[in-house]
């Protein structure tokens, strides 16, 4: 495998993970674990509007089809950037590890990384962003 194939591969492997995540806090965690009602009643008490419960389950939800499928992956990755700073926001006061007592802040700021090396990358192979033509394959030297 050349290196030009290592990054493709790479990038496939990025983009479907981080879509599957968001879709699973979106539609599995936000709607069919919590309820929306529920995820907004959470928002509330933490501090945030209830309707940013809603707008949240929305971008994770279709953001994560989006990347899935490879569609506006640059732009979905980086609209999907602050709702994972708001979830690090959350857990800051909780310490580091995610498994601290309410999730700690890195497992979002983790993501936060890896929303920003997608929006670099872009959609890469096996993606309609490529098959319709809108991004081109890169050429690696």
């Amino acid at each position: 495998m050349n290196r030009q194939s290592q990054i493709e591969t790479a990038t496939l492997i990025l983009r479907i993970a981080l879509g599957v995540m968001f879709l699973a806090h979106g539609l599995v965690l936000k709607f069919f674990t919590f309820g929306l009602e529920g995820t907004a009643g959470f928002f509330e008490s933490i501090g945030y509007p209830a309707w940013t419960a809603y707008l949240v389950f929305a971008l994770e939800t279709l953001g994560g089809i989006a990347l899935i499928l490879g569609i506006g992956t640059r732009m979905v990755s980086a609209i999907l950037i602050p709702i994972l700073v708001g979830a690090a926001w959350v857990h800051v006061g909780n310490g580091w590890v995610f498994s601290a007592e309410g999730g700690g802040w890195e497992y979002p700021v983790y993501l936060v990384v890896l929303a920003v090396v997608q929006v670099l990358l872009g959609s890469g192979p096996a993606s309609l962003d490529r098959k319709l033509g809108r991004e081109a394959a890169p050429v690696i030297r």
